[in-house]
């Protein structure tokens, strides 16, 4: 049976597809395990499907959009259980690789505006280069970019727009992160690496 959500402390994790256009060296989906759960679906789960998962989502203090893959491949469904989430006064956010304008072909933040309170969207480095060394994206040094032009479209229109790094890049990158966050306005997370 596919794991449609999963609990981590007292958020529960949504998990809605496989599909992901990076094919990052440090991932977890490498080993199909993550906390004891096998997060490879067989199918995508419905927008409704994923609502009858969560259950009561006021058992959770936020619900977040983070499985094997790239959300955003499925942002109609995701605000659609958003919405729901929402509608029970539950704070939601989504983990990203910031590429959905290159993956959906718009600037899909008006539709999350009302809907999300956090998005997460991994940095991983600090130039393009780097990045398309370390996370091998589909669409080339351009996915950079585009993660760079997400973040600044989300500023203004998302409540929490936070770009995340993980620890094992070093001081001199996280100083580099911090200056690009800082340029775009919105926070900088770093994260520990988790093997």
């Amino acid at each position: 049976m596919d794991t449609i959500v999963y609990q981590i402390g007292n958020s529960l994790y949504i998990n809605m597809t496989n599909k992901c256009s990076n094919n990052c060296s440090f991932c977890i989906r490498k080993n199909k395990d993550f906390h004891g759960l096998n997060l490879w679906l067989e199918k995508e789960p419905s927008a409704s499907e994923v609502i009858s998962a969560i259950g009561d989502p006021t058992l959770y203090e936020e619900i977040v959009f983070c499985g094997f893959g790239e959300p955003l491949y499925r942002y109609q469904d995701i605000v659609t259980v958003a919405k729901f989430v929402k509608s029970k006064g539950v704070p939601t956010r989504i983990n990203t690789n910031g590429q959905a304008m290159l993956i959906i072909g718009e600037n899909i933040v008006p539709y999350l505006e009302d809907c999300i309170d956090t998005i997460n969207i991994s940095l991983n480095d600090v130039s393009a280069a780097e990045y398309k060394k370390l996370c091998a994206p589909i669409f080339g040094e351009m996915a950079y970019y585009a993660l760079i032009d997400f973040a600044r479209c989300c500023v203004g229109h998302i409540k929490n727009v936070v770009l995340s790094v993980v620890d094992v890049i070093g001081e001199d990158k996280i100083k580099k992160a911090q200056a690009i966050a800082d340029s775009i306005g919105c926070t900088l997370r770093v994260r520990r690496y988790e093997q």
